[in-house]
């Protein structure tokens, strides 16, 4: 039977309508992955002691760093050791940063593009630590595949910055198993070509749910360049008070 003109428009006009309504789903599909990787990740408030190794070719440098967050805003990072590097913190609220040097006795205002610099020489910037909102506010995501991971299955998302979003990355793939574990993400610039990737490994029941417990960040170009966080502890809590994440606190950490 043929169809006629108006039949085939018809039918090509519903045939987008479901693509479109596919899109959006997936989108919204992704964007709840991310959310609860991210939640998962960061829980309502934690407190971990973390042992950093910077790798480079003919040498490696090691430093234990005790971490302080809350909710999706605030978080507080300071070395504890070796001694050379004690007290050197870094603190972040929102779209705000500010670092104490103890050697000069001095706390600095961060702008908002230094956030994606380097923490401590460290192959993680200040936000890969903080695991801020940023992934959640400025970026748009997108399921593009599925693979899997001791038995489960892990969602592969892509995830493009939102127009005059005020990010560094042209796109980040995240891989979240089903269990909202985030196991692996990378990093593209802005003509899409890969920069670094992070990887979890090791999961472990840590601060009473599984989670991995080494990080280990690695440059695209330069695969003997690495950083790897191997947490010591871990305890997530229902809350920190805000005392912990002032400018006072960035000088003492823990006060």
């Amino acid at each position: 039977m043929r169809l006629s003109r108006k039949g085939l428009i018809f039918g090509h006009v519903i045939a987008l309508g479901w693509a479109f309504c596919l899109t959006n789903a997936h989108s919204e599909d992704a964007h709840a992955l991310i959310e609860a990787a991210v939640a998962y990740y960061r829980g309502s408030a934690s407190v971990a002691t973390v042992e950093m190794t910077i790798h480079r070719p003919g040498w490696e440098r090691i430093m234990t760093i005790k971490a302080w967050t809350k909710g999706l805003k605030k978080s507080l990072f300071a070395v504890v050791s070796p001694p050379k590097d004690e007290g050197n913190s870094t603190l972040k609220r929102g779209t705000e940063m500010w670092t104490f040097n103890p050697k000069v006795n001095r706390v600095i205002k961060l702008p908002p593009s230094l956030m994606s610099q380097s923490w401590m020489g460290s192959d993680f910037s200040n936000n890969d630590l903080a695991k801020s909102d940023s992934i959640l506010e400025d970026y748009v995501h997108a399921l593009i595949g599925t693979e899997t991971h001791d038995g489960m299955q892990v969602f592969v998302v892509k995830s493009l910055p939102k127009p005059r979003a005020p990010v560094i990355w042209g796109m980040q793939i995240m891989k979240i198993r089903e269990d909202r574990i985030l196991l692996a993400e990378a990093f593209y610039d802005e003509d899409l070509r890969l920069v670094k990737s992070m990887t979890g490994t090791e999961l472990q029941v840590l601060g009473g749910k599984l989670f991995p417990k080494i990080w280990k960040m690695e440059k695209a170009d330069a695969p003997n360049e690495y950083t790897v966080l191997d947490y010591k502890a871990l305890e997530f809590r229902d809350d920190l008070p805000d005392r912990y994440f002032t400018l006072t606190a960035l000088r003492d950490p823990g006060r």
